[in-house]
């Protein structure tokens, strides 16, 4: 699904991005819900960046990557960690690409996205190549997606992906 998102453009950097587990649900400017073999998730584009719910049999988990007032952690290059009864996995990563090139990336990503059954993308106005693109799926008991904020401006793409799975008990 693709949106043009009713805001302005709030993220004005790459380096602006902060990631953050376990917040409540902030205000979305689009959202998606999915149910994917027994996983409700909810994927939501914000006014900065991006949340994703997630609420299944082992419990729930929150990612959110934003420009978040007065956070101090920010996008950090990985995490793997416990959460609850999840083991989850994130990484991220910044491309620097030159202007041809990141309006080619820019549109490629955009179709990808806006014709994939589980994905969600939102341009701002202003310009046609800023953009928060969603994209998730389950797979082998895994719940992943993956993310795409545009930053025309710098010419720089955040792409993040994770990865969310139960935990093995030991001894398993």
């Amino acid at each position: 699904m693709l949106t043009t998102l009713k805001t302005s453009y709030t993220d004005t950097r790459a380096a602006d991005l902060a990631w953050a587990l376990g917040r409540e649900p902030l205000p979305a400017l689009a959202v998606l819900d999915l149910e994917l073999a027994g996983a409700k998730l909810q994927l939501r584009l914000l006014g900065a960046s991006h949340q994703v719910l997630l609420d299944e049999e082992h419990g729930t988990c929150s990612e959110t990557v934003a420009c978040l007032p007065g956070s101090s952690t920010p996008l950090p290059l990985g995490v793997a960690k416990r959460v609850g009864e999840w083991e989850y996995e994130f990484a991220a990563r910044v491309e620097t690409l030159s202007k041809g090139s990141f309006a080619g990336r820019a549109q490629e990503l955009l179709a990808l996205v806006a014709d994939h059954p589980n994905g969600l993308a939102g341009t701002f106005p202003g310009s046609p190549h800023a953009f928060t693109a969603m994209v998730a799926q389950r797979h082998e008991g895994q719940v992943r997606w993956r993310t795409w904020h545009a930053y025309p401006q710098e010419g720089q793409l955040v792409v993040t992906r994770t990865r969310v799975s139960a935990r093995v008990p030991a001894g398993r």
